[in-house]
């Protein structure tokens, strides 16, 4: 089972019915700024607010490998798993 570094900004989460780690690394913001389109990750917060599920699925992607897991768990992710990954990681990252 992966264990979180808090130090890091990561969590574990459940995901396609195993714990999977999570963390938003500078890598996986900037493969999150390109999937959304971003121009910087100051955008980020009102861009999250509008996710359709491709963005979802590769936001998790860029937060799955930034945590050092497979980013093909994403597609296998329910949108409740996602979308509760996706919250958990940014509070993590605060």
């Amino acid at each position: 089972m992966p264990t979180a570094n808090p130090a890091r900004g990561e969590v574990v989460v459940s995901l396609a019915g195993a714990p999977r780690r999570l963390c938003l690394t500078l890598g996986a913001l900037a493969r999150i700024e390109s999937a959304l389109g971003l121009s910087d990750w100051a955008q980020l917060p009102d861009r999250i607010a509008t996710l359709s599920a491709g963005d979802l699925s590769a936001v998790l992607a860029a937060l799955l490998d930034g945590g050092g897991e497979d980013t093909a768990i994403a597609a296998r992710a329910t949108v409740v798993e996602a979308a509760s990954a996706l919250a958990a990681a940014l509070v993590a990252s605060a």
